[in-house]
């Protein structure tokens, strides 16, 4: 029998070293850049800024730019979109969890199978879809879609974290007289609270950073996401790179403000639920 090999904890700690410098330096290469005028990052890109105080390409940024139309766009778009996955999804994944018909086995196998379809087999259906129901060109399609395309992993998360919830609940609140909706949005919701923040975390990164879908779906013609935005400054600025790279610091605070308000309850969403899933 082979005995299992015992790696020295340097060469662990090596790798973990490694691991975080790969995903810092894009954040710090960011962040130097935008204090940094242009012409100082065509000359060294990898140099330090010659004034850490220097804030003109925020100024311009938010001042000569549509950035802060954008900017506004995203944070509507992704909480409209958030709201609408967690109004749909936990009740879905409940209806599923505590359903006793034939079909939710069924139903739910079709969730999970959907997970495994690209997006790109039925991108062009879709579009002709929004067109047909008067959902493109605003953002009624881009929710509509990140909603959609939200279900069958939220699906699955919900109702693994449900199986951990004892049923004996739900039996002692329909003695008290609630109805299933009552119960559910009263008693069981807030018990998903682990989940939801990581829902929250997962959907949010992925429509925040989202370009493809705003870039197609969007008008032309007026600002769109951050991330379109800042596509746009390319070509509208000559390679403004230092204006560039302010966008890009600019749409990273939202994302670590969420995450580190709800990181806490992150990892347990995902644990308990594929424990007990």
């Amino acid at each position: 029998m082979m005995s299992k090999k015992k790696y020295p904890q340097w060469i662990l700690f090596s790798l973990v070293v490694i691991g975080v410098a790969l995903y810092v330096m894009p954040l710090y290469f960011s962040f130097i850049s935008a204090l940094k005028s242009n012409g100082e990052i065509m000359r060294d890109p990898t140099a330090m800024p010659k004034n850490w105080l220097n804030f003109d390409n925020f100024v311009f940024l938010f001042s000569k730019t549509s950035y802060p139309q954008a900017f506004l766009n995203s944070v509507f778009l992704t909480v409209a979109s958030e709201l609408a996955i967690l109004f749909v999804i936990p009740m879905t994944a409940y209806g599923i969890a505590r359903g006793n018909k034939k079909v939710t086995p069924i139903l739910y196998t079709v969730f999970l199978a959907a997970m495994i379809i690209p997006f790109q087999v039925f991108m062009i259906a879709l579009f002709k879809e929004l067109k047909v129901l008067g959902l493109y060109g605003n953002f009624g399609g881009p929710i509509m879609i990140y909603l959609s395309g939200s279900i069958p992993f939220g699906v699955l998360l919900f109702t693994s974290f449900l199986k951990t919830i004892p049923f004996e609940i739900e039996e002692a609140a329909t003695i008290d007289g609630c109805g299933v909706f009552h119960t559910f949005w009263r008693i069981i919701f807030p018990l998903l609270k682990p989940v939801t923040a990581s829902m929250i975390i997962l959907n949010g990164l992925n429509i925040w950073n989202d370009f493809l879908m705003p870039m197609l779906v969007l008008p032309s013609h007026r600002a769109k996401t951050v991330n379109v935005e800042i596509f746009a400054f390319i070509d509208q600025f000559a390679s403004r790179w230092d204006v560039v790279f302010a966008g890009v610091v600019c749409g990273l605070v939202p994302v670590f403000i969420v995450f580190v308000s709800l990181q806490k309850y992150f990892v347990k969403g995902l644990t308990t639920g594929a424990a007990k899933g």
